[in-house]
């Protein structure tokens, strides 16, 4: 229940909620708090700010505050590697990454709790690589008070599947690097790949743990793959020949060691000859040129991914071709971009 008291009237009252005060573009901020006792000299502010009259409210058993609210659906929505406080601010309350990792969000789920209309939970996009410490979504109540019942509706919604707001940590993978091409085999031209994976490898917690050179040698390719198994390479990557020339042979090379549930092919640019498949139960990728040349490409919206433990098919990479194109900006800002999302 709630009443409209005339400000002159108010004072020795409590404000029920924030009274928030902007400033043009200088501020945004809470001029008087939650709780605030107001006070003679109070008044005059208070009319500067609009407010004429003031809410005093008084809550039955069957009614919630937005600030008791928004703790409450905070809890429901945040799951493993999430953060937050209980002190909302002017009603909202901020999920932050409690480590580093991918952030994972369950947008069918998403979709049902926004769906009630009078709760609401912003987030950054699902698959979205975070550092600890970044807020990657909020929540609060729309209005001022609602219902128990609402509240729990929310909460049951939060529960039905996987947790809404997550973030999995990446695996700290041992990279095997198969370098293919006459071109580099024979000292033709530099690698330039190596370093372009280590710096990436070094920004998800991997290493790259053996390096191997191979011609355009289907057998030859083969054999460095197992070589790569063998010194404990938990994660192989091979760099060159995934193009449809018919002298690139890394793709039959990367089939003759034994891969399985190979996609060939993806709807990203940069990255459409992107490969990935299973050998001995690892997880293998072919890079295209495109991994030397280009600062983002396919290669950074799937190895966190395949990082976390997630099986990458034809399926998961299908769903890339929207937001599949990168922009190439001058000044690239990955992953605070549109490029995979």
């Amino acid at each position: 229940m709630s009443k409209i008291v005339p400000v002159e009237q108010a004072v020795g009252m409590v404000l029920p909620h924030d009274i928030t005060e902007i400033v043009g573009n200088e501020k945004k901020g809470a001029a008087f708090r939650k709780g605030h006792i107001i006070r003679p000299e109070d008044i005059a502010y208070l009319k500067r700010l609009g407010k004429d009259n003031i809410f005093v409210l008084s809550l039955d058993a069957s009614e919630m505050h937005e600030n008791e609210a928004a703790v409450e659906l905070a809890r429901a929505l945040a799951g493993k590697g999430i953060e937050h406080t209980n002190v909302p601010v002017e009603g909202k309350i901020a999920l932050i990454a409690g480590i580093d990792g991918l952030l994972r969000i369950n947008k069918e789920s998403l979709l049902q709790f926004n769906l009630l209309g009078e709760v609401m939970c912003a987030t950054l996009h699902d698959n979205t690589p975070v550092k600890k410490g970044e807020t990657v979504a909020a929540t609060r109540l729309i209005p001022l008070i609602t219902s128990r019942t609402l509240i729990a509706e929310a909460e049951r919604i939060t529960m039905s599947g996987a947790p809404v707001v997550e973030i999995l940590p990446l695996k700290k993978a041992k990279i095997g690097l198969v370098i293919t091409g006459n071109e580099v085999f024979y000292g033709r031209i530099k690698d330039r790949f190596e370093e372009v994976l280590r710096a990436k490898a070094e920004v998800l917690g991997s290493e790259i743990l053996v390096v191997r050179f191979a011609p355009d040698d289907k057998e030859i390719i083969a054999s460095e793959i197992h070589y790569c198994v063998q010194e404990g390479a938990d994660l192989i990557v091979t760099s060159g020949g995934m193009s449809v020339d018919p002298d690139d042979v890394t793709r039959e090379g990367i089939m003759m060691a034994g891969a399985r549930d190979v996609v060939y092919g993806t709807p990203v640019l940069p990255g459409a000859m992107f490969l990935s498949g299973i050998i001995d139960n690892l997880p293998i990728l072919g890079i295209p040129a495109c991994g030397m040349y280009h600062k983002i490409t396919v290669l950074d919206l799937l190895l966190p991914r395949i990082l976390c433990g997630e099986k990458i098919g034809r399926l998961e990479i299908a769903e890339l071709g929207h937001g599949g194109l990168c922009r190439n900006c001058q000044s690239c800002q990955y992953p605070v971009c549109n490029f995979g999302k």
